[in-house]
């Protein structure tokens, strides 16, 4: 039978052995470090980093976030090198290994040609003693006193320090190339990321006649054909040179049913809400959708730079975007 307490004893002994390799890192944060990044900033070509195995898809992990976050790289198998890939690495690149022995024969097998091209080369290693160690010009130590694993085989500790320290890199290089929210969201166009950091509200306005509208000195019952119309659950009041001056929602028609008030007889400038929120062309669409949330309101006014009526942002029209 399962023994859930030993489980969960054994899942908290990973955690504690892996969070340990971690923090043993801050100390190596050093001139070292701040050699390396100095290196990774000048160089002129991409960051090619390598791993073998494990370290293989930490590597590809760590090339991913620093393409991400403004430092041109990309992850290169070093098997794969070793039989045509090696083309894709250029004289003004940087490579960066990464082994946790520092003696990974595949990886050893291309440092001549990696010397050859005169490619910057930076070592992140478990092994300061190591092949890889000694031929770089520069060598992080990543190395960990155990591996989470009772045997001391499946490479956990060592993997997660590698990791963190590659992690470790890539913001210290963001933070020195300035890179902002906005530079991040162009190379994420695709992702919620993107969306809240690049859509406008520009593209999600109902406009022209897709604008819920009656006059001023029409009646409550034309507003309601109105809101059912355009099905926005709200319509704009405008007076008679076009401007809008309230608007009437569905909270606004149960506060008037309440008054039993007639709808074929009750003009709706007497019911209509005179304030109303309104925002600009070029608003971020999540901070739209933020103010909804916080006024707790589906829809808003968009006026242009003129302060003329531009169009009607409806919270569903954010909400279909993917942008939560």
């Amino acid at each position: 039978m399962l023994n859930k307490n030993k489980i969960c004893q054994i899942g908290k002994q990973v955690i504690e052995i892996e969070a340990e390799a971690v923090t043993r890192l801050k100390d190596r944060i050093d001139d070292t470090f701040a050699a390396a990044c100095e290196l990774l900033l000048n160089c002129k070509g991409h960051i090619v980093v390598i791993g073998m195995g494990k370290s293989g898809h930490i590597a590809n992990k760590i090339a991913a976030t620093m393409a991400s976050t403004g430092t041109p790289a990309f992850f290169v198998h070093p098997s794969e090198a070793n039989h045509g890939d090696l083309g894709m690495i250029k004289p003004e690149d940087a490579v960066l290994t990464i082994s946790n022995s520092g003696n990974t024969a595949e990886i050893v097998a291309i440092l001549p040609v990696i010397k050859q091209l005169g490619c910057t080369l930076i070592s992140l290693t478990g092994n300061p003693s190591s092949i890889l160690a000694k031929e770089a010009i520069i060598n992080l130590d990543a190395s960990v006193t155990k591996e989470a694993c009772p045997l001391g085989l499946a490479p956990t500790s060592s993997t997660t320090a590698t990791l963190a320290l590659g992690d470790a890199l890539a913001i210290a290089l963001l933070e020195q190339r300035g890179f902002t929210k906005d530079d991040f969201a162009l190379s994420h166009p695709g992702g919620i990321l993107g969306k809240r950091l690049l859509l406008r509200i520009d593209e999600l306005l109902r406009t022209g006649t897709a604008i819920p509208k009656v006059n001023k000195d029409s009646l409550l019952s034309t507003a309601l054909i109105e809101i059912t119309a355009k099905r926005m659950g709200m319509t704009t009041i405008v007076d008679d040179n076009d401007k809008v001056i309230g608007i009437f929602t569905d909270g606004d028609l149960r506060r008037t049913l309440d008054k039993n008030l007639s709808i074929d007889n009750t003009p709706i400038k007497d019911v209509m809400t005179p304030s109303f929120k309104t925002i600009s062309l070029g608003m971020l669409a999540f901070d739209a959708l933020t103010l909804m949330e916080e006024y707790e309101i589906t829809s808003l006014l968009v006026l242009d730079s003129e302060n003329n009526l531009a169009g009607v942002l409806h919270l569903h029209d954010i909400l279909k975007t993917g942008i939560i």
